[in-house]
């Protein structure tokens, strides 16, 4: 099993945490705090920060009428001047989303459509997923980031001026990194800064820059969006990942780079390092103004990992989890998963919940796992408070298709899953391993490793039972269907004609705790 640069301290504080408790009063959630600037930007650092002339560009060029601006909450606090600033430039109506039906770094495409918007700002941080229903911008705003003490770190990471490096940030520095490049270029040959590239236009105007011809399509080709792409120039190849791109030698591969990293501890930097995990990262954080190595570690997060696939194995019912609406293919993604586990054997149900918490999950105790389709940076659930484990969609293939094998490779976004795909392996027909079982490595029992083709393609996909023959039919122990008939309460029913009708009656009064007439102990 290959070696993974993790951080130092457990995964579990970069990762999207998104758990409560089960018996919770709701005083937590009132006591939390958010957290926001403790001061609103300066109106004279508005229109740098956030860009205002090239939004009003954005919005006046493309003749918008409706324009919905999208803020995280700890941006909320200058939302207010960033909208008195464009009304006074446009003539495009303005709207604030202030609270995401997802994660805030995805694009709300939704909600922007139920205020009938053609078009969409999205402020701060971003995961920069692809989206295709509305046009949108990208405004990361600028944190403060010393420079020239980045650069004193980078040096003092790297002695060896000789060595191949290439830097990558969060978004919310990505100002800062031609600067950097001046400072350290004259040094550092073979030093590479990737570009922050948001749609297809970009990437074909950074090709343009950079010497090169881009002859594909964004959209139709899965290799580009996501994984390494070589553009027509025999010397360069374009390295793109997580709306990242970078061009590096075409007689080099990503692996023999090192990796600097500019921000502090988040799912982007756990993305990279979980992504590329045969390179070496550092890291430097512009808050801290402080440089590290991260350090290697074997186990910690690919046995993490490697035991949720297990439990995937052992799964007889999934639960398929929607965990975006916006970022391109999602649906694709989920059609795949159930054709997938179909083919494993097993039954799988979709749940479209919003945002998740244990509470909501542990309504469907019939389920045996979920799995997870989202974006990158949310892909990765710490389910550890979770009634039932959360895998991501990478996970859930290693579980059911025997093809893929577990390499130590781990894929983050589920579009490289899909067919056509960098990393898309089809399905083992009927000769591959057909009827052979292996043990559980969680509860020690044996399990089918592969359902015949003629098995899965007669399934019966609404219904516990299989009919077989005229005589025969066997029923599913394992179904969601059968659990749900053993169940004493089995949710409201309308028993229409079964109950007689009679007049409405005063109830009882008070609180759930201390109705009144009730003894009290």
């Amino acid at each position: 099993m290959p070696e993974m640069a993790v951080l130092e301290h457990d995964l579990q504080h970069s990762l999207i945490i998104m758990t409560t408790t089960f018996n919770d009063d709701g005083s937590k959630a009132i006591q939390r705090s958010t957290e926001v600037s403790e001061t609103r930007t300066a109106s004279e650092e508005i229109d740098v920060v956030y860009e205002i002339e090239k939004t009003c560009s954005f919005i006046t060029d493309n003749g918008f009428k409706k324009v919905a601006l999208q803020f995280p909450d700890e941006l909320l606090i200058d939302a207010a001047a960033i909208i008195s600033k464009l009304e006074k430039n446009t003539t495009a109506k303005l709207f604030i989303l202030g609270d995401t039906s997802y994660g805030s770094c995805c694009v709300d495409e939704v909600a922007a459509e139920h205020l009938e918007a053609d078009s969409l700002v999205h402020y701060g941080r971003a995961c920069l997923s692809p989206s295709r229903r509305l046009p949108v911008m990208y405004v990361f705003g600028q944190k403060p980031v010393d420079l020239h003490q980045c650069a004193a770190s980078f040096q003092a990471l790297y002695p060896d001026k000789n060595t191949r490096v290439i830097i990558l940030c969060d978004v919310i520095y990505s100002y800062v990194l031609e600067k950097l490049r001046q400072l350290l270029h004259p040094e550092y040959k073979n030093l590479v800064v990737s570009k922050i590239c948001s749609g297809q236009n970009e990437t074909i105007d950074l090709c343009k820059t950079n010497g090169l011809h881009y002859g594909g399509d964004v959209d139709s080709c899965s290799t580009f969006r996501s994984c390494n792409h070589i553009c027509n120039q025999s010397s360069y190849q374009v390295i793109s990942k997580f709306g990242r791109h970078c061009f590096i030698s075409a007689s080099t591969d990503v692996t023999d780079y090192s990796m600097f990293y500019i921000g502090q501890e988040s799912p982007t930097l756990t993305n990279f390092m979980m992504t590329w995990n045969q390179c070496s990262f550092c890291s430097f954080d512009p808050v801290k103004g402080v440089g590290r190595q991260e350090s290697l570690n074997v186990n910690r997060a690919l046995m993490k990992r490697y035991y949720m696939i297990e439990r995937a194995k052992d799964a007889q019912v999934v639960g398929i989890l929607v965990g975006t609406l916006g970022v391109a293919d999602y649906l694709s993604t989920i059609d795949h998963l159930k054709s997938i586990i179909k083919k494993a054997g097993k039954k799988s149900y979709t749940f479209v919940m919003g945002k998740l918490n244990a509470a909501k999950l542990a309504n469907f105790m019939e389920v045996d796992i979920y799995v997870l389709v989202a974006c990158p940076e949310n892909s990765l659930l710490d389910s550890s408070e979770f009634y039932r484990p959360v895998v991501t969609p990478y996970e859930m293939e290693v579980a059911c298709n025997q093809a893929r094998e577990w390499t130590g490779e781990y894929i983050t976004d589920f579009r490289d899953l899909l067919p056509g795909a960098c990393s898309h392996i089809e399905f083992p027909d009927d000769t591959f391993n057909s009827g052979e079982t292996d043990i559980s490595l969680v509860t020690g029992a044996l399990r089918a490793t592969h359902l015949p083709k003629s098995e899965w393609q007669n399934k019966a996909s609404s219904t516990s039972v299989i009919p077989r023959n005229e005589a025969l039919a066997i029923t599913q122990p394992h179904s969601a269907a059968s659990f749900l008939a053993s169940r004493s309460w089995q949710g409201l029913q309308q028993q229409l004609g079964k109950t007689s009708v009679s007049k409405a009656a005063v109830g009882r009064k008070g609180i759930a705790i201390a109705y009144e007439g009730e003894a009290t102990s």
